[in-house]
């Protein structure tokens, strides 16, 4: 048998210890999975041994589930006759999770079936696997709701956010926190627990969470909120939704897990699960630069400040006080800066009446962020982040100035989302520490940073930002210096196609409900309206653009600026707002100005269907992509799949927009995208690279994979 980990199994006084030993984090492989029931039939069988305590070696108890198992038929001799959970829960004998680190998935769903849960400091414990498609299959929508109740269970299990230790001890997920030695206090809490002898709890025959829940009609509303609001279209969270309502409605804790293993299985069986594994896998792969090794030095970062209060600049200061870095907020006026800082404090004041934070928490992040009106005031911070409007002399400006004031080494990083940043970097006397960080909005929240690679950027500078981007919770992707970079460069096809599916004969409404369907949080109308249709009108007014230069695409929103409509801050945009309302509703005004461009613009309108929408909206992303992997633009295209999942509001579920091409086929596409260049022109040209790979039956995976290889 070619078993991956072990356990290690020795006796200490009449106790057997069990220790988990799968390096980095323990994951539940084969071996671990064969030893742990091997070393528990030991000690249950030894009449020399009391009790049993598990712990795991290392930073981790036990981590979930191991990746490397992933999509693999196990080998029948490595499974073992009885799961380790069964066996203990069967223990005539105490058995003490000793959690010496994260135990997550099916680590927590273990430490579930002990009797007992002491944890060391710092320990977090939850159950992600909402996140890659599947949910909780090893009992845990059956034990977690009898251990802490249905509605705090159905939210951390939909989430998959982790409790922290204190959390987790107040709530009863663990028995008591050790700041000593964790192993000797289990062995010692054991030997205890078996002289006082049984019978021992076990979870699963906790009643009083269950029968609670049962009595309170609204237990399940939360859930349902968070569904809806967060998981649409998501099979594994409705089947995970379900899971913990069966741990409340049905009779018997045995049928509880039939039915979560009977939707577990829905879930294994879906596409949505490889879609997101391979977003999973992505992420760690986006992580890595081929020229850039794990072990290039890295830039202690222990202070940080950004240039601009505003939206982007207030809420990039948010992300550095959350991770606990303190941040200098530098304004240009004393009403600029009060105003940015009150913004700053009003978000963490939502978040504290949400529940998301306390108030001690908010306090603290806010006592990190200090506002300042001179630039020598942040010289002496590790890196600062230009977060001003997006003009490029403006930034050119900025960066020398910047170059002149921060210390020796600190990283100067630009948030520009489209912009040279060669043409900032040239301002100063030290290019190799210039380096894009494009933040999305709202900094504070999205999790995508998209890391900018500049003709000079030093390999030491990227590997800092990489980690630093980790570090404050978002996700680095890496971009060559290119108009638009990764992300927007993309959108720029999306966003052009919806603008004229309108001119040919759609309307709004149809389109958005298409992307909405697809899977989209927002269709880009209803994102137009909400960022703002009087921006690019302000900005192409300034620009002195004439009637005759101006994007076809403009025209309608353009029009809807002349009349006022705004977007949702006039109430009336492409859609109408009623007052107060956030959500827009179709109106015949929109359709009429539609219908009157096109006739202006001598286009004949026809109906268009859904199908050819959502054809039209995607595959821009597609071609753009292939054409930034011929570029050099993109290291690969996982990396756009994270930029789009992260960034743009792709869904998850569907894997990205590459992965997304190569489930319909590249031949399917590339066939459609030549119907439309013959159609419409240049804007549909298929780039290079996805012919090649569509007449050779490729694949975007193939081609990162081929590449990886060489």
């Amino acid at each position: 048998m070619a078993l991956l980990g072990t356990v290690h199994y020795e006796v200490r006084d009449r106790v057997a210890l069990l220790t988990v030993d799968n390096p980095p984090v323990n994951p539940l492989s084969s071996g671990v999975r064969f030893y742990l029931s091997q070393h528990l039939e030991t000690a249950l069988a030894d009449e020399g041994v009391d009790a049993i305590v598990i712990t795991g070696a290392g930073r981790a108890f036990i981590a979930g589930a191991d990746i490397r198992d992933f999509g693999k038929t196990p080998n029948p001799e490595e499974v073992p006759k009885r799961p380790a959970g069964a066996i203990i829960e069967g223990s005539a004998k105490p058995v003490v999770a000793a959690i010496n680190g994260t135990a997550f998935g099916g680590g927590l769903e273990l430490a579930l079936t002990c009797h007992y849960r002491i944890a060391a400091p710092g320990a977090p414990t939850g159950l992600p696997e909402i996140k890659i498609g599947l949910l909780p299959g090893g009992g845990g929508t059956q034990r977690l709701p009898r251990l802490i109740g249905a509605e705090r269970a159905m939210l951390a299990i939909l989430s998959g956010d982790p409790f922290e230790t204190d959390e987790a001890l107040a709530l009863g997920i663990v028995d008591e926190i050790v700041a000593g030695d964790l192993v000797e206090r289990a062995l010692a809490f054991a030997r205890t627990k078996a002289a006082a002898g049984g019978p021992y709890p076990l979870v699963r025959h906790r009643r009083d969470k269950v029968e609670a829940d049962r009595a309170n009609p609204d237990v399940f509303k939360a859930g349902e909120a968070y569904l809806a609001r967060r998981l649409r279209g998501q099979v594994n969270g409705q089947m995970a939704f379900e899971s913990v309502k069966a741990a409340v409605e049905i009779d018997g804790f045995d049928a509880g897990i039939a039915a979560e293993r009977a939707n577990f299985q829905v879930c294994h069986d879906h596409e949505q699960r490889a879609a997101m594994i391979h977003v999973f896998f992505a992420e760690r792969q986006a992580a890595r630069i081929p020229d850039v090794p794990g072990d290039t030095p890295k830039k202690a970062i222990g202070s940080a400040a950004t240039v601009g209060g505003g939206l982007m600049g207030g809420g990039i200061a948010m992300s550095f006080a959350d991770a606990g870095i303190p941040v200098k907020v530098l304004e240009m006026n004393q009403e600029a800066l009060d105003r940015g800082l009150g913004v700053i404090r009003n978000n963490y004041g939502r978040m504290v009446r949400g529940g998301r934070i306390t108030q001690e928490e908010m306090d603290a992040r806010v006592g990190r962020i200090e506002g300042v009106l001179d630039y020598d005031v942040i010289g002496d911070a590790d890196v600062v982040v230009e977060a001003v409007y997006e003009n490029l002399d403006l930034k050119k400006q900025i960066f020398e100035k910047l170059d002149a004031t921060m210390k020796p080494g600190a990283l100067l990083a630009s948030n520009t989302s489209a912009l040279d940043l060669d043409q900032m970097a040239a301002m100063t006397q030290r290019p190799g520490d210039v380096v894009g960080m494009h933040f999305f909005s709202p900094a504070n929240i999205m999790q995508l940073l998209e890391v900018v690679r500049g003709e000079d950027t030093g390999k030491e500078t990227l590997a800092t930002v990489m980690a630093l981007g980790k570090a404050i919770g978002k996700t680095p992707v890496l971009s060559a210096n290119a108009p638009g970079f990764i992300g927007n460069r993309m959108l720029g096809g999306y966003t052009s196609q919806a603008g004229e599916i309108i001119l040919h004969g759609a309307l709004p409404e149809q389109v958005d409900r298409v992307i909405r369907e697809f899977g989209f949080n927002m269709g880009p109308f209803a994102m137009n309206d909400l960022v703002g249709l009087d921006l690019g009108w302000r900005a192409r007014k300034m620009a002195g653009v004439t009637d005759a230069d101006k994007p076809l695409t403009a025209v309608v929103p353009d029009k809807l600026c002349e009349l006022g409509r705004y977007g949702q801050k006039t109430n009336a945009g492409f859609y109408a707002y009623p007052e107060g309302s956030r959500r827009g509703e179709p109106d015949p005004e929109v359709a009429r100005i539609v219908e009157e461009t096109s006739a202006e613009l001598g286009i004949a309108r026809r109906e268009i269907g859904d199908d050819e929408v959502l054809k039209r909206c995607l595959y821009p992303l597609v071609n753009i992509g292939a054409q930034l992997l011929d570029d050099g633009i993109a290291l690969r295209a996982s990396d756009m799949d994270v930029v789009y999942v992260h960034g743009y509001g792709f869904p998850k579920y569907r894997g990205g927009p590459m992965y997304y091409a190569d489930q319909v086929g590249l031949e399917n596409i590339y066939r459609d995208i030549l119907a439309f260049h013959q159609e419409y022109g240049d804007a549909w040209r298929p780039a290079p690279l996805l012919k090649r790979l569509a007449e050779e039956g490729g694949s975007f995976a193939g081609w990162d994979a081929a590449k990886g290889s060489r």
